[in-house]
């Protein structure tokens, strides 16, 4: 019998939780669907209907459910992604902003379910974290004005 997560991320679909489940999984390393569990007769969703999508994403193990459309994902959550490269970036990017999702602002983007995520390159992380308070600062600065992070632009403002 497989030990399962403590605490798992809950995520509150219309009607597309087997759908969004399948893309993210699609979409990184060490991730995958783990189990479906249908409605019954006593409802509230159609006898047979997907109910929950128990999946991974990179190890981490997730719940989405669908709930029906009376809430939605607002800003107020994110899923942070840690890149390794601009590569891991700027493919990550273009498969969540596909088909109706929207890019926003330092590197947030909302995929087309709605759901916001951070892709970030991890040498975001390395140039902020300095003694160097003027070099913060221009990361900092760069990084505001950017939609998709672009790690050579950070890079150029840590050495202004």
């Amino acid at each position: 019998m497989r030990q399962s997560q403590k605490i798992k991320t809950f995520l509150w679909f219309d009607t597309q939780a087997e759908e969004a489940a399948e893309f993210y999984v699609s979409l990184f390393d060490d991730s995958r669907v783990l189990g479906v569990t249908r409605y019954g007769e006593t409802g509230p969703g159609k006898p047979g209907s997907v109910m929950t999508v128990d999946f991974e994403l990179a190890g981490r193990e997730y719940v989405a459910l669908n709930g029906g459309p009376e809430f939605s994902f607002t800003e107020a959550i994110s899923l942070q992604v840690d890149c390794d490269s601009q590569e891991e970036v700027d493919t990550l990017w273009e498969k969540l902003t596909a088909d109706g999702g929207q890019e926003v602002q330092c590197g947030w983007l909302k995929d087309k379910y709605g759901l916001s995520w951070q892709i970030v390159p991890r040498r975001l992380f390395e140039l902020l974290d300095t003694a160097d308070s003027a070099q913060a600062e221009a990361v900092t600065a760069a990084m505001l004005g950017m939609v998709k992070l672009d790690v050579a632009a950070l890079e150029a403002a840590a050495r202004k």
